[in-house]
Parts: structure tokens; C-alpha cells; sequence
């Protein structure tokens, strides 16, 4: 079993937006969806970015126009091409590795929408045009904000830019409103995840009796752009002065609603509901990032690569996403809002423990949550271990 890794280095609180720049970068992520191109500012320049996955023909007609396009992709994803040679470990005094940088190439001339596609999805069925080689310098804030919103928008990570003339913002912006494109600061981006967490709300509670824990309530906690909300599921009555027994539980569709055999996901959750009744009340919240934060269609995208060969955490990184995208910000700001401060955290993952301390959340106790495995999650529970440093 390999050490447990450090938590992930995403929750750490930068600083948070006001609403109006939360609401332009949620937008953003819609637009990235729908295929069409958005403005992104930055300290060095700017650019027109659309999402890899989706980008439409009009959208990619439109940033040649403006200059010729860019594929960006993470470092992993460059690195499963063969573009980039997988960099060493991240250590601890430079935590960011080359796998984690945005990784830029000249898109090929004859690459339609398709072929775009071709290069950001590893379980296209026909082959990608490679891209030729690296082009001059393009800011890196530009290429990390178009990739951080297509993970925001629970897309592919990778994106097609196309790099705009110098000139101020402001003007940038005129053409921007004219032309009907979107436009959202890269600095925004980047502090998006932080304000849709610091900014919850709770929005609407109910008495809901469960199998298991007859005497529970929910939370429902809502961002201040209007962006999905995550749940809080309270049992009995804790007692804020003392520590709580709490589980953080990523809402897992295929496991949670369809008893997917693939994961422990749903017995987990009906597990930790039954044991926090039986140890007299705590908490269980109910966090909306599918897939480790990749969202479901990429989740299912893993789950042929793993029918390939690859194990849970190789599949997330041939996809170009980290092995685990989860942050736990709205976690800890809906504990502080319910009141506690300590918990005894039910869990198997050391790197929940680290990442709600990191953000304020003392953890007094880890306590394990343990589900027999059964022949078609055996590997997907090793993998955990091994590679993820989980504790059984």
C-alpha cells in the first residue's frame, strides 16, 4: 500500500468573487456547454475559448477568425497523446506538477469540431489528428481558465482558443457585447469554486423520515449565483459543543439510485446513515460532485476505460482530469453554518480528514466505515487503497 497522499491542494480558501462576477462565470460554464465561444480577460492578454467537447462549427469558424486556434489540454491528457512526457511526483515544498499545467499545441489545419473532440475524448472511437507542434508563448491564466471551466461546465478538460490583439479591456469588451459573447475575468475563474462555497445559503428544510433513521431532517444549502445545491442530512439532534459524528458522502447516481455494483457508493450511504442513527445523531452531507468531481457523463467515460483495463484513478487521468477532483470547501462552510466546529469524521480517505482541516474543520476522531466488497468492485477497492491511501 502506497503512502497517503497529501489532500488536495484545491482546498486551500483563495478569495471568494462578488455575486455578479459568480453569476458571469456560471453563465460561462453554460455557454462552454452549448458549444459557443466566451471572452476570457486576464492580466497579459485575452483570448476567445470554447469547450473541446462541444464546440460547434460556427464556434470554431468564429476563432479562426480571430487568429488560429490553440487545442489546450491538461498535462495528463498531453501526456496519454504522447505530447508531453509525464512529469515526476508532486513533493510537498512544489506541490504543482507538469501533469497539472496546461499543455498548448498548434491545432491541426484540416481538424473540424469532430476532430477536436477526437483529441480531448480517449474513448472516441476513431483515431485523432495530432496536433502539430507547441506554439509561441500563450499566458498560461488564459489556458487554465479555459480548462478550468470546462471541468466547471462537467466537461472534458480541453479547450480551443484563439488569442486576441492587444488592446485594452474595455475595448475588448465593447466587441465582446456586439458580437453577443460572454466574457468573465481568468481570475474569476479561478475563484469561482471558493464563492459558490462560502456563499451557501440554506434555502429550504424538511422533516424526512429514512430507512434506518426515522428521525432526521434536510438541508437543502444554495450558492448565491444560483448554482447546484448540496444537502445536509441531519439526524437526531447533535449537540454543537461536542464533536459530530459526520460523514461527507459525493453524490454518486449510478451507486446511490440505481444500486450500482460497480462501487460501494450506495451501500456506503445507506451504511453511514444507519450508523449515525445507531450512535445516537450526527450528520451526513450529501455533496453535489459526481465521479470524484467529474461529473456523471465523464464518469461513465472512466467506466469503459476501466472496462479496457485502466483502474478508477488511471481512467480520471487518460480523461486529463486529476484522479480525484473533489474539493471540500461547501463541505466545511455547511458544518460551520449548522453550528459545528469538530467532528469525528466517518470516512476511509485521509485526504477528507486533511482537506476539512485545512479549512478550519477540526477533525477529533477518523472513524472507518467498511463495506464487504463484492466480485465486480474488488479491483475499484484495491485501486483505493493503493493508490489513493484509503484505510479499511
Amino acid at each position: 500500500m502506497t503512502e497517503p497522499r497529501l489532500g488536495n491542494s484545491r482546498n486551500v480558501t483563495p478569495p471568494a468573487l462578488s455575486a455578479a462576477a459568480a453569476i458571469a462565470v456560471d453563465r460561462a460554464t453554460t455557454e462552454f456547454r452549448r458549444g459557443q465561444p466566451v471572452l476570457i480577460l486576464g492580466s497579459q492578454g485575452a483570448c476567445l475559448a470554447a469547450a473541446a467537447e462541444t464546440v460547434a462549427v460556427a464556434s470554431l469558424r468564429r476563432l479562426r477568425q480571430a487568429s488560429p486556434p490553440l487545442l489546450v489540454l491538461t498535462g495528463r491528457r498531453a501526456a496519454v497523446l504522447g505530447l508531453a512526457a509525464t512529469a515526476a511526483p508532486a513533493s510537498v515544498a512544489n506541490p504543482i506538477t507538469q501533469d497539472e499545467r496546461p499543455f498548448l499545441a498548434n491545432l491541426p489545419a484540416g481538424a473540424d469540431a469532430e476532430a477536436v473532440l477526437r483529441l480531448a475524448d480517449p474513448t472516441a472511437v476513431a483515431a485523432a489528428l495530432p496536433p502539430t507542434t507547441q506554439p509561441p508563448h500563450f499566458p498560461d491564466e488564459l489556458a487554465t481558465a479555459s480548462i478550468h471551466l470546462a471541468k466547471l461546465a462537467r466537461l472534458l478538460p480541453a479547450a480551443v482558443v484563439s488569442a486576441l490583439p492587444a488592446r485594452a479591456a474595455d475595448e475588448h469588451l465593447r466587441v465582446a457585447a456586439q458580437e453577443g459573447l460572454l466574457a468573465v475575468w481568468a481570475g474569476d475563474v479561478a475563484a469561482y469554486e471558493t464563492t459558490a462555497a462560502v456563499s451557501l445559503e440554506p434555502v429550504g428544510e424538511a422533516r424526512v423520515p429514512l430507512e434506518g433513521a426515522e428521525d432526521a431532517r434536510i438541508v437543502a444549502f444554495r450558492p448565491s449565483d444560483g448554482s447546484t445545491e448540496h444537502l445536509a442530512i441531519v439526524i437526531g439532534q447533535p449537540d454543537p459543543a461536542k464533536p459530530v459524528l459526520a460523514r461527507l458522502h459525493s453524490e454518486c447516481f449510478t451507486g446511490d439510485l440505481l444500486g450500482s455494483l460497480r462501487c460501494d457508493c450506495g451501500e456506503q450511504l445507506r451504511g453511514a446513515i444507519a450508523e449515525i442513527a445507531r450512535q445516537g445523531g450526527g450528520i451526513l452531507l450529501y455533496l453535489a460532485q459526481e465521479g470524484r468531481g467529474i461529473g456523471l457523463v465523464n464518469k461513465l467515460r472512466a467506466y469503459r476505460l476501466q472496462d479496457q483495463g485502466a483502474d478508477t484513478a488511471d481512467a480520471n487521468e487518460q480523461l486529463g482530469f486529476e484522479a480525484d477532483e473533489r474539493i471540500y470547501l461547501a463541505a466545511a462552510e455547511m458544518l460551520r453554518r449548522l453550528g459545528f466546529k469538530t467532528v469525528r469524521l466517518m470516512t476511509n480517505n485521509p485526504d477528507k480528514v486533511t482537506g476539512l482541516e485545512r479549512l478550519g474543520i477540526a477533525v477529533a476522531e477518523r472513524v472507518p466505515l467498511v463495506i464487504p466488497a463484492n466480485r465486480f468492485n474488488r479491483d475499484y477497492l484495491t485501486t483505493k487503497a493503493q493508490k489513493f491511501g484509503h484505510m479499511f
